[in-house]
């Protein structure tokens, strides 16, 4: 899981990039990709 400051383009890398909020921190999760994870905050 990265820490980044901007999210977009980790969205990009792969199509099945989403990008959540959950208990005020954005994520991005990928469910068939599983390295794709990225926090924000």
């Amino acid at each position: 899981m990265k820490v980044r400051n901007s999210l977009k383009s980790l969205k990009n890398r792969h199509r099945d990039c989403r990008v959540i909020r959950r208990h005020g921190r954005t994520y991005v999760i990928n469910k068939t990709n599983r390295r794709f994870k990225a926090r924000q905050g």
